[in-house]
């Protein structure tokens, strides 16, 4: 009984921290992650239904981002995702990109 207590307090405080954390980030940071994992997602979803990577960066040199620096950082998540063996679902690949995207912004804090 005291070793479940301390593992469900262990999570508890591990949990809380992962929150405090992301509270911590920016309305920006957190604007970018999300940007960075829906990116992460959609060369996912290209990989998966057969569309190379040719086509796929054809695709995001026609389109329009925000910022200039938004283009270079589309085509280096989609070769990434491309060189993956992953054959997760894109809503995965979405979520751990997030999360993990978050985490090295609450690192470099």
């Amino acid at each position: 009984m005291r070793v479940f207590l301390a593992t469900m307090a262990g999570c508890l405080l591990a949990t809380l921290a992962v929150g405090a954390q992301a509270r911590a980030l920016s309305q920006n940071d957190r604007h970018v992650c999300g940007w960075g994992a829906q990116i992460a997602a959609e060369a996912q979803q290209a990989k998966l239904s057969g569309v190379n990577l040719y086509a796929t960066r054809k695709r995001l040199q026609a389109r329009k981002f925000a910022k200039p620096w938004m283009r270079m950082t589309a085509f280096g998540i989609t070769e990434q995702t491309y060189n993956s063996r992953s054959r997760l679902k894109p809503a995965a690949i979405k979520q751990t990109y997030y999360e993990q995207c978050v985490q090295h912004a609450a690192a470099k804090r």
